[in-house]
């Protein structure tokens, strides 16, 4: 045989060896002691107002699906969102700091117009309607949505100068005093305000100084205590909605101070623009997705050290396969308390198709975590390859130390047969023969194909019934005493029922 014709069959060699790769793996769950506590409503989903004329990337994804042009009366929009029971969602985005609302003494209402003009996601100033507003808040009382609302935090500002980005003087309550008179008198349910969006550091387009932003929050934050005052259950106040900066965020949280800022939001796209030819490749490599982990560990410490009383959020995050549960495990590992997914539908990457509103894949993985994973965080970890990531919740509804694990594959050749051990030697045990099947859900792309649009839940491809209700999301019942095997491009919800977690049973 030729040298030719041996490298040949050894490259063929390999490349089937390398499609039955297996690695056993123990993945140990610190019980006694949680490490970090999120919020009842982790999983939250963004919605922006995103004009059919507001275009990127040669692209204009927000055709008739931005808050204004939405159609609330579809069934498969509203079923998505039910089946949360409740998904937290943040309405605002790019647009908000751009966005009047008609009434009290504003009488004028523009539409958002295409103007490349203006420096700012090439958009005019526009408005929105109590008309509209009533619209929206029948849908989120129809679907049980807990609603974050984003308020313009550039009203009243004006330009430094005509080169700068930079805006100055002090934010301008009027026109949202008296947007929250009316919603209060309608009855409409706030869970929270959030003050501008990308406006922290360098901003995007525009930027206000930490000192100014820390007291336009104290503005808002009287505001809502004053015309919330009868109410038990006064909505939270979060900001300020940007991209994270030690400095800026360490300074905002000291001139607001104690008790103003409910929750410390910030944004995360480090995957990279939704078109971006590098996603792909960057969703596999383990390596370049530690690297936001010093993002999560530096605003933990901020809040430490200056804003105690707050509690981080991801306020907008963008998604792909894989990185939907990278990202809301890591962030849940550094005391987030909430995780907002950009976006619920529109843009490049949205939880639901942009035309037909069917669930994309990450949509199932939310829905997952949504339902398996409680707010007590435990301490998950591994010696074996970086490729396989593990994280561990006390269950949603934990009864006897229960707790769900959640494997992720990011190789693409690799099985990971994954035993899961209790630190404290209760299980699995001689005794586990005893305990309740493991209850599992894997999710895997159709045809391994991680950019496919099909995925998988235990082998079954998850599509809407003929009554456009989001399919019903069935486990797998396995041996306790079986362990388990995470496929290549594959997560695993795995819920263990008595675990004994002493961190859980309470």
């Amino acid at each position: 045989m030729g040298s030719c014709m041996k490298a040949f069959a050894l490259f063929v060699f390999l490349s089937l060896a390398g499609l039955s790769l297996s690695e056993r793996v123990q993945v140990k769950v610190r019980s006694v002691t949680s490490i970090a506590e999120t919020d009842n409503n982790y999983i939250c989903a963004t919605m922006d107002y995103g004009p059919s004329t507001m275009c990127n990337y040669g692209q204009c994804p927000w055709r008739k699906v931005g808050i204004l042009e939405l159609d609330l009366k579809n069934k498969i929009l509203a079923n998505a969102i039910k089946a949360f029971n409740p998904l937290r969602l943040r309405v605002g985005g790019s647009l908000e700091d751009q966005t009047v609302y008609k009434v009290g003494l504003v009488t004028k209402c523009p539409h958002f117009k295409h103007n490349m003009n203006v420096r700012r996601f090439g958009m005019s100033n526009g408005c929105i309607n109590m008309e509209r507003w009533d619209q929206l808040n029948h849908f989120f009382n129809e679907t049980g949505a807990k609603v974050t609302f984003g308020l313009n935090a550039l009203r009243g500002k004006k330009l430094e100068n005509k080169n700068s980005t930079l805006w100055v003087g002090n934010w301008n309550k009027l026109n949202a005093q008296e947007f929250m008179k009316y919603t209060i008198s309608k009855g409409y349910k706030i869970d929270s305000y959030e003050l501008g969006n990308e406006l922290s550091a360098s901003g995007v387009f525009a930027r206000v100084n930490a000192g100014q932003y820390g007291k336009d929050m104290i503005i808002l934050s009287n505001l809502v205590k004053k015309l919330y005052a009868n109410f038990s259950d006064q909505p939270k106040i979060i900001g300020p909605g940007g991209f994270y900066d030690k400095e800026w965020f360490n300074e905002f949280l000291r001139v607001s101070g104690p008790g103003i800022v409910d929750g410390l939001t910030h944004h995360i796209y480090n995957l990279g623009a939704g078109d971006d030819p590098k996603l792909i490749k960057r969703v596999q490599d383990p390596f370049y997705l530690d690297e936001i982990a010093q993002t999560f560990k530096d605003i933990s410490e901020s809040i430490k050290r200056y804003g105690p009383w707050s509690g981080a959020w991801v306020g907008e995050s963008g998604g792909a396969y894989h990185s939907g549960g990278r990202n809301l495990g890591m962030a849940s590992t550094f005391d987030h308390k909430v995780y907002c997914r950009q976006v619920l539908i529109g843009g490049n990457y949205g939880l639901l198709n942009t035309t037909t509103f069917a669930p994309n894949p990450d949509y199932y993985g939310a829905l997952l975590w949504h339902r398996l994973m409680g707010p007590r965080v435990l301490q998950a970890s591994h010696d074996g390859s970086p490729y396989l990531r593990s994280y561990a919740h006390c269950s949603k509804d934990s009864e006897r130390g229960d707790i769900t694990v959640l494997l992720i594959n990011l190789s693409n050749s690799t099985t990971f047969v994954v035993n899961t051990v209790n630190d404290l030697n209760l299980y699995p045990s001689e005794h586990t023969e005893s305990f309740p099947p493991r209850e599992e859900y894997h999710l895997t792309p159709e045809g391994g194909n991680i950019q496919s649009q099909v995925v998988l839940l235990n082998d079954t491809p998850l599509k809407l019934t003929k009554t456009m209700e989001i399919p019903n999301l069935n486990p797998a019942l396995v041996s306790p005493l079986e362990p388990i095997k995470v496929a290549p491009h594959s997560f695993v919800f795995a819920v263990l029922r008595g675990f004994g977690a002493p961190a859980c049973s309470s």
